[in-house]
């Protein structure tokens, strides 16, 4: 709180460019599967939080860190240290802008809004729904809760599909509430609704012990997929 507040405490005087690295979102296990997003964002106003979804964007989110003054969190992804990526030429000096959502699968029938480990559930879902039933989804992944899509991407989007599903790992009423509430209210994004939105949380539980309770305690491709569909028929 101290860091969060002293910019404007100081009135611009002082200011705290502290960057916190921490890890999250591995999906499996009691102390790994906790996702306490919304206790950041409601406790560090005045921090920017980036999620990132894999270490190649993490490192843009680094690059763009360093060059502010502001302090920030970022939430690496345990299950992007397992991941081979494709390493960019110019890794040191690639950023990701903060509060720009980015379009990761262009679609037109649903608007998919995730982060994080989660997105890749979700990534494997849009795949499935285009094989299995022709359903297109356009998949966004927002990168930073806070700033929050600055420039209302995910309203674009939902312009085009009139229909949206906020998926997180949090627990309900945590960071996709956080994300409903911006994109539903705050940019008036239920004017362009053809079906209701929906969230897919974790349960309000931590997870039971071992895979099975993990994949059930949190989302899982088979619930993204139900979801989907029972909005494509309404």
């Amino acid at each position: 709180d101290d860091a969060a507040s002293l910019h404007w405490r100081s009135k611009g005087r002082q200011a705290a460019p502290l960057i916190v690295r921490t890890r999250g979102h591995r999906l499996e296990g009691i102390w790994h599967s906790g996702s306490p997003m919304a206790l950041m964002l409601s406790a560090l106003r005045g921090f920017h939080i980036c999620v990132p979804r894999n270490m190649v964007q993490a490192v843009g989110l680094y690059n763009t860190l360093l060059e502010g003054n502001d302090p920030a969190v970022v939430v690496e992804s345990l299950n992007g240290y397992r991941l081979k990526e494709r390493l960019p030429s110019n890794l040191l000096e690639y950023k990701v802008p903060l509060g720009i959502p980015e379009i990761v699968r262009e679609g037109e029938d649903v608007t998919v809004v995730t982060y994080g480990s989660t997105l890749r559930i979700v990534m494997e879902a849009a795949e499935s729904l285009q094989q299995l039933s022709g359903i297109s989804c356009e998949v966004v992944d927002v990168q930073t809760l806070m700033p929050f899509d600055r420039h209302h991407l995910i309203l674009q989007s939902l312009k085009k599909t009139n229909r949206i599903l906020f998926v997180d790992e949090d627990v309900p009423g945590g960071a996709a509430a956080y994300m409903y509430n911006h994109v539903m209210e705050l940019q008036d994004g239920y004017r362009y609704l053809d079906v209701a939105p929906r969230t897919i949380t974790g349960s309000p539980h931590r997870p039971s012990y071992g895979s099975d309770g993990d994949y059930f305690s949190k989302p899982n491709t088979e619930q993204i997929i139900d979801t989907v569909r029972k909005m494509m028929s309404e």
